[in-house]
């Protein structure tokens, strides 16, 4: 069957664009998603990804009459990060290496918030950075009282090399169309995910292309009509390269 080459918008961190999307209606067996960075990438590993939202309750009173009595939030919460390895952050990292991003910082003394997203390519390797911040939750509220910290980890999404590996022909026919573009193709891990992790898990198993994209969700962020050309010229060499060799 000839797959269909399509781009979803919604942003994968967010993880719900694919839940709604049918892939029974669709009617293809493979697909690949847009959403890469150089012309002529070819990702099918991405991050295991999950979001960690961490709540601070502290007790708050006068500091003049404090004496082992206030717990102040804030200060536990800086507690909590500082319990995380501090070269594990996405400026510390490159290639397969995962990270703890505290993405967000707020409260004071009674209340604080810290908002990480936690990333591994490796699933071992991501089950214990999950269990590491669960652990730490489990110390602090034996040393500040139960209750003091709340940890809610929400996956968003997974490696979709595991789906990947059993139809490696994607990957030859997506190397074979940029090859004949005359575009280098450029195999590597995505330091982050697309939709196509979803949908792969969902039945679709789905790579990504790149588009030409660069400095993607900074102020830096930028393509060039150049570059869309180009995906556009590999995207139809790979439904060119279907019709003649498709999937038995």
């Amino acid at each position: 069957m000839v797959p269909s080459v399509l781009h979803l918008p919604p942003d994968e961190e967010i993880g719900m664009g694919p839940a709604h999307f049918d892939i029974k209606k669709f009617g293809a067996d493979f697909a690949y998603t847009l959403d890469g960075d150089t012309e002529g990438e070819i990702q099918y590993e991405n991050f295991n990804a999950a979001r960690a939202v961490v709540e601070f309750t502290g007790v708050n009173v006068h500091p003049g009459s404090s004496k082992n009595t206030m717990v102040n939030a804030a200060l536990v919460a800086m507690e909590f990060n500082s319990m995380l390895p501090s070269a594990d952050t996405p400026r510390d990292t490159e290639d397969y290496e995962g990270f703890f991003h505290l993405y967000s910082i707020k409260g004071d003394v009674s209340h604080a918030t810290l908002e990480y997203i936690i990333r591994d390519h490796d699933a071992a390797s991501f089950d214990v950075r999950k269990k590491s911040m669960e652990h730490i939750t489990k110390i602090l509220n034996k040393k500040w009282g139960k209750g003091t910290v709340s940890l809610t980890i929400t996956e968003q999404y997974r490696n979709m090399k595991e789906i990947i590996d059993t139809c490696m022909e994607l990957i030859e026919h997506a190397t074979a169309a940029c090859k004949e573009c005359n575009i280098s193709p450029l195999i590597t891990p995505i330091r982050g995910g697309t939709d196509g992790a979803q949908l792969s898990f969902m039945g679709l198993p789905c790579p990504n292309l790149g588009t030409g994209g660069h400095a993607y969700h900074g102020p830096y962020e930028h393509i060039t009509v150049e570059g869309m050309d180009i995906a556009v010229d590999v995207g139809l060499k790979i439904i060119e390269l279907f019709y003649k060799y498709p999937f038995i």
